[in-house]
């Protein structure tokens, strides 16, 4: 009934209307009721619904009414609305109207939403043709078909619109258009928070003129400079643009070339360049006229081009050409007449000089070759000399420790003492010439590695006590438990000279040993308090066979000590420093570099300070002994026989194994001397005896102190008993030898 109703009344009626047509409805209604029902109950059943539904109808009725007040007043407010937003538009119009700039605004769909008449005044046909909606792209091509747009020579309007879409695409946009009659516009897109953008158009032209006016002034000024600058200098030049006509020249080119200036003016194309430099001048070798009018009608880029021009027979010039940057180029004309003539002279002077010089030179080398000569002789005399006499060395050294051990005569031992004293400094005196031999030669072989200072310090306190007790000084060498990087061997020989030296030349007082650290690593340093060295002697000390005056006698060595500390300390690279004060003593140190690693052996052997008495008889021990030194033959057997030492003696490697074949004897330890003449040496002759009679305690007896031999031994597993062989270390291995 509701639905009906809402169909049968029109919103728009009046109440009065509406009412009249309810009361219709009504009665209509009644009036069916009563003729469909015979029962009165139902008839009032239906008026009383009917009743009810025109209440519903008055309450719609009702809200309608209020709806239609608030649609009105809606209607209202938005009219209002919008004759504000218009007046706005009007405003804004107004306003990007007053801007000076040509102004325009696309929106987030990149369509035109507004502009003012100064966007389209610098093009005037494009004006009819603009309109709000218009997509970006469609604006650019309006843009780029315009007559009033001077486009670069040769672009067409496509390519002119496609560079401006693409300059779109940037991020920060701003640009200048040139527009007919050398009108110039600054066109910049700035985006607006909504996702669209306003593009400024900027009228420029009075700037770009000022510009253009202030550079076509500079220029003019570097011109002028250029012109001075092309006047003052030495070269003849000519500048050709990129039509290949002359632009400019200054007047040493016409002096150079040797033509008159009215042959060069503003225009003159390169050939008519050529013709003049075909008539007055001749090329170099390396160019000619065709190849240089090749180069300078090249399309690609030219490479720079230099060659030589020859004007008669007196005139050098050096021709540069090199292409500027608007495919014109350069040309510099140099006068090098003078160079060459300098260089000729010079030339001649040389090989006049290199013919001094060589013959100069073949003399020195001839000295030089001589001085080797006799350096390497006298190198090889003291080493075959240290060598020789070693061995008559030991021999007499073996021979009085024999009597030593057979004599029993007080007064016998003392003379024996003494000669074997004199023996140890001879055999001193030998050591020092080899050493210096060596140092000097270069052929000193050094092994250089971590030596630990603790036990090196220790053995030359055992060594130097009782000299230094016996001329009553004190001695004091403080231990160290540092480790240095030097040769162990050169380390040791180094501060023995340096502690002897100091105990020899100290009448009383004291010595003492320290070491401490420097910036260098380690220093170790030898204080004495002896008479001091005069600071004109510093120098000449290091020298071999000087001793102070009157300081020594002359048993007390040969001067040779401190020759050796210097060459071994220049070797090694261990810097060497005296401080000495005459009658207050003297102090050398040496500075050696520290490390970190640890030796792998004991790089020194421990030596007694005395010599130990051999007592112990080594019973039936059988010594095969090979050396071909008959001397110390006999005295090596001479000293094992007194020790109860059984000795098959032979004097080479091949007697050796035919005397061991004959006698069919297998020795118990083998002694083999390295160097036995023409045939095996000893190192072979020990691998043959091992290889027939099996491993034995053995010892390879030499004086060659060389880095060749001692790795030959040590890579055989053999170790080594240097000559003068001192009876301690023999009795050692004998009687006491290590495993294997």
């Amino acid at each position: 009934m509701a639905r009906m109703s809402a169909s049968l009344t029109n919103p728009e009626d009046s109440d009065e209307r509406k009412t009249e047509k309810l009361l219709t409805i009504v009665d209509v209604l009644m009036r069916q009721v009563e003729q469909a029902s015979e029962e009165r109950g139902a008839a009032y059943a239906h008026f009383q619904r009917a009743a009810m539904l025109e209440e519903q109808i008055l309450d719609r009725t009702a809200d309608l009414e209020r709806a239609l007040d608030l649609l009105n007043e809606s209607n209202a407010r938005l009219t209002a609305a919008n004759r504000a937003t218009e007046e706005a538009r009007r405003n804004l119009a107004g306003a990007i109207e007053t801007v000076q700039d040509g102004f325009a605004l696309f929106d987030a769909g990149e369509r035109l939403v507004m502009y003012n008449s100064r966007f389209s005044a610098y093009l005037p046909d494009i004006r009819t043709k603009l309109h709000q909606g218009m997509r970006f792209d469609d604006y650019v091509d309006l843009v780029a078909s315009s007559a009033y747009l001077a486009r670069p020579h040769g672009e067409s309007a496509k390519g002119w619109a496609t560079q401006r879409k693409s300059r779109h695409l940037e991020r920060h946009v701003i640009f200048n258009v040139q527009l007919v009659s050398d009108h110039w516009i600054q066109v910049s897109e700035h985006p607006t928070p909504d996702g669209g953008m306003v593009i400024l158009q900027t009228d420029v032209t009075d700037v770009i003129l000022a510009e253009r006016e202030a550079h076509g002034r500079i220029l003019d000024d570097q011109a002028r400079m250029i012109r001075a600058t092309l006047e003052h200098i030495g070269q003849g030049v000519c500048i050709f643009d990129g039509d290949l006509r002359l632009a400019g020249w200054n007047q040493r080119l016409g002096h150079l070339l040797g033509v008159p200036m009215t042959r060069l003016r503003i225009g003159v194309t390169a050939d008519a360049l050529m013709i003049l430099l075909g008539t007055n001048l001749r090329f170099g070798p390396g160019m000619d006229a065709p190849r240089l009018q090749g180069w300078m009608k090249q399309t690609d880029p030219r490479p720079p081009l230099s060659f030589e021009l020859h004007r008669g027979d007196q005139v050098i010039l050096n021709v540069l050409a090199e292409e500027m940057p608007d495919r014109g180029f350069v040309i510099s004309f140099t006068d090098i007449t003078g160079e060459r003539e300098a260089l000729a002279a010079v030339k001649s002077a040389n090989e006049t000089l290199e013919a001094r010089v060589i013959d100069r030179t073949l003399d020195l080398e001839d000295a030089l070759a001589q001085a080797e000569r006799a350096n390497a002789a006298r190198s090889r005399f003291v080493a075959a000399a240290s060598h020789d006499l070693l061995q008559p060395l030991s021999a007499a050294k073996l021979f009085l420790a024999s009597a030593g051990d057979r004599v029993t005569d007080a007064q016998a031992q003392t003379v024996l003492g003494k000669a074997h004293k004199a023996l140890l400094s001879v055999e001193g005196i030998l050591g020092a010439l080899l050493d210096i031999s060596k140092l000097e030669s270069g052929n000193a072989a050094l092994d250089i590695g971590p030596v630990p200072l603790a036990p090196l310090l220790a053995q030359l306190t055992d060594e130097f006590a009782p000299m230094a007790a016996g001329k009553d000084i004190g001695l004091r060498i403080v231990g160290s438990s540092l480790t240095v990087e030097s040769d162990p061997t050169y380390l040791r020989r180094i501060l023995q000279n340096l502690i002897g030296n100091a105990i020899r030349y100290t009448r009383e007082g004291r010595v003492l040993v320290g070491v401490r650290k420097s910036h260098l690593g380690v220093r170790i340093e030898v204080h004495d308090t002896g008479p001091g060295i005069p600071p004109q002697e510093q120098q000449a000390i290091f020298r071999e066979f000087h001793r102070l005056e009157g300081t020594a006698s002359a048993s007390a060595g040969m001067g040779l000590g401190l020759a050796i500390v210097d060459r071994a300390c220049a070797q090694l690279g261990h810097p060497l420093d005296l401080r000495s004060e005459p009658g207050r003593g003297t102090c050398f140190s040496v500075d050696l570099p520290l490390t970190r690693q640890r030796p792998s052996h004991l790089p020194y052997p421990a030596l007694s300070t005395r010599r130990q008495p051999i007592i112990a008889p080594a019973g039936d021990v059988i010594v095969l002994l090979v050396e071909n030194d008959a001397d110390l033959l006999r005295a090596m057997a001479f000293l094992l026989e007194g020790w109860g030492v059984s000795v098959l003696e032979a004097d080479s490697g091949e007697a050796a194994l035919d005397l061991l074949d004959e006698l069919g004897i297998t020795p118990d330890v083998f002694l083999v001397d390295q160097q036995l003449g023409k045939g095996m040496d000893g190192l072979a002759t020990i691998a043959a005896l091992t290889a027939r009679c099996g491993p034995r305690p053995t010892r390879l007896v030499t004086a060659n102190h060389t880095s060749e031999v001692r790795d030959a031994a040590m890579r055989e597993g053999v170790k080594i008993l240097y000559k003068p062989i001192e009876p301690e270390q023999l009795a050692a291995f004998l009687f006491a030898p290590p495993p294997g």
